[in-house]
């Protein structure tokens, strides 16, 4: 059983390490986990070409493609965005926009997915950005946890990730329930 982490940064600080707490809580269940950051790779925005309705996966050229393929194949997914004007990084959107035809397919149906936020102020629009992760993963027919032990909706944090203690703890808990979750369906 896997769990595979995107992280919707341009940059490695905040996002991933959020992502990577929450991969080592899962690690510690026994499951395998990968981390994929979108913020360093080609991902172009969906041109609404409907190529995809016809060929069962998407037509743009680019390093989407590995990373849907990925995707298919995990049991569990964390994804991380950092808050931008109360929105998703363009990373993430993009992505998310691509997997139109995964979702006409239902290739990520019944699959776990957790979210997770960085923001520069406590209330800096995680909770925003969170419920668009949450979005998605709902529109794929994804099944949503949210953080183990308060049952907010994610882990969430603050200014610098490696120095804020709660958010921390809340991506860990993510990552647990996550894990949790993905062992519940398993057996």
């Amino acid at each position: 059983m896997k769990v595979l982490g995107l992280v919707g940064s341009p940059r490695e600080r905040n996002t991933k390490t959020l992502v990577t707490l929450a991969l080592a809580e899962c690690k510690k269940l026994g499951l395998e986990t990968e981390l994929v950051h979108l913020g360093k790779m080609d991902i172009a925005p969906c041109v609404d070409c409907e190529r995809c309705r016809k060929e069962g996966r998407c037509a743009i050229d680019d390093d989407f493609q590995a990373v849907a393929d990925k995707l298919e194949q995990a049991d569990g997914v964390i994804i991380g965005s950092p808050v931008y004007f109360g929105c998703v990084s363009a990373q993430i959107k993009a992505f998310m926009d691509r997997t139109r035809y995964l979702r006409r397919n239902e290739r990520l149906k019944d699959k776990v997915g957790g979210a997770l936020a960085t923001g520069g102020s406590r209330n800096g629009g995680q909770e925003l950005v969170i419920r668009q992760i949450h979005n998605f993963f709902l529109i794929q027919g994804m099944l949503v946890v949210g953080d183990e032990k308060t049952m907010h909706f994610g882990g969430a944090s603050y200014g610098d990730a490696a120095k804020d203690a709660e958010g921390q703890e809340t991506s860990r808990n993510l990552g647990r329930h996550v894990a949790q979750v993905v062992l519940k369906l398993a057996k």
